[in-house]
């Protein structure tokens, strides 16, 4: 039997024998894999894969076969909630927005029958280039290339929100209306749902989050997860955004949620720290600041800014809670293997004090 076993469980075998003989479905199967990519004819011959990503939610997996390369997204194993993890509606997104000219892989095909794998996924086409994390490309390290990249990340969101969600098929994507209402709603419910411990400040920052809600002042497509990390860029310059990625939170709703979380997570010279700040090299020379991305969007978008600090701080007490739920499973066991997890005994209670930061700038 060809099998590859993680801590938290085998993840791909060769034939759909071999998984029934497994206690719990595998992430691959090959054999069933190579049957839909001959279906609708991408590519021949052997397949071989190589996992996408560090897989804290939705999981991606290279896939080479015949001198081409696509790329195989699917959802957590079951019975983990859907709401984040609609690979359909995720297709159906990026299908839409290529259409607009948004930069997204182009979605090659998509798997309704759980019965294949167990849950959705689809696959779409590999995008040859770069992500900016811990590490800057060489061809973009130059200053003036820092500054472009930095400019064209908010140019790339701004973009994105210009799209028109009042007709067709992107209008029925979700109800712009009460967007920001119901996210503290929401999360406020999730912090019940999956949290083993007491920290007051989860529900004072839900209360003021209600308290103090800013007027929407447009409706737009929200991406949920904006930052830098979430973005392939072309590995020359100038720099270039050729793909925007992981699109399992998009909805409509109020563009300013998205530059919050973006600014909110953006590692910059003057911020402490968190969690979040999941592409640390952009506290070094020639990236632009918060401040300046801020007042970019401002001036590309002509919306008002001035409550963004309510923005930033629903971005930092909703990531607290969603990593509340990530440090809950790990505790429960269900994350063997896990360094990241650990870290969310602190992580999270300084995620809120920081959400707590902003709220106090209004």
């Amino acid at each position: 039997m060809t099998m590859q076993t993680t801590p938290d469980g085998v993840e791909v075998v060769a034939t759909v024998e071999d998984a029934k003989a497994l206690p719990s479905p595998p992430l691959l199967v090959l054999e069933t894999v190579t049957a839909f990519l001959d279906e609708h004819g991408l590519g021949s011959g052997q397949l071989a894969w190589e996992r996408i990503g560090d897989g804290q939610s939705n999981i991606t997996y290279r896939i080479s076969r015949g001198g081409q390369i696509f790329v195989l997204r699917r959802g957590p194993r079951p019975p983990l909630p859907r709401s984040t993890h609609d690979m359909v509606r995720e297709a159906r997104i990026q299908l839409l927005l290529g259409a607009e000219g948004i930069p997204v892989p182009e979605v090659l095909a998509v798997c309704e029958d759980e019965s294949l794998l167990g849950v959705p996924f689809y696959v779409m086409s590999y995008l040859d280039g770069v992500v900016i994390t811990e590490t800057i490309p060489q061809a973009l390290s130059p200053t003036e290339q820092r500054d472009a990249t930095s400019r064209v990340v908010v140019d790339t969101l701004s973009q994105l929100h210009r799209v028109d969600v009042t007709k067709g098929d992107l209008a029925g994507l979700g109800r712009p209306e009460g967007y920001l209402e119901r996210q503290v709603a929401r999360f406020a419910q999730l912090w019940e749902a999956n949290t083993t411990r007491e920290l007051p400040q989860v529900a004072a920052l839900a209360t003021w989050l209600e308290e103090n809600r800013p007027t929407t002042q447009a409706a737009a497509v929200v991406h949920g997860d904006y930052r830098i990390g979430n973005l392939m860029f072309a590995d020359r310059a100038p720099a270039t955004v050729v793909g925007i990625l992981d699109w399992e939170m998009a909805t409509l709703g109020d563009p300013l949620a998205d530059l919050g979380y973006l600014a909110a997570t953006y590692s910059d010279p003057g911020s402490e720290p968190t969690i979040m700040e999941l592409t640390p090299v952009t506290h070094q020379p020639g990236y632009w600041t918060r401040q300046q991305m801020v007042d970019h969007y401002a001036e590309q978008s002509g919306l008002d800014v001035t409550a963004l600090p309510w923005y930033q701080a629903l971005a930092l007490w909703k990531s607290a809670i969603f990593c509340e739920a990530i440090y809950t499973r790990w505790l429960n066991g269900e994350r063997p293997g896990d360094d990241f997890s650990p870290t969310l005994e602190a992580g999270v209670p300084l995620l809120l004090q920081q959400s707590q930061k902003h709220a106090q700038e209004l």
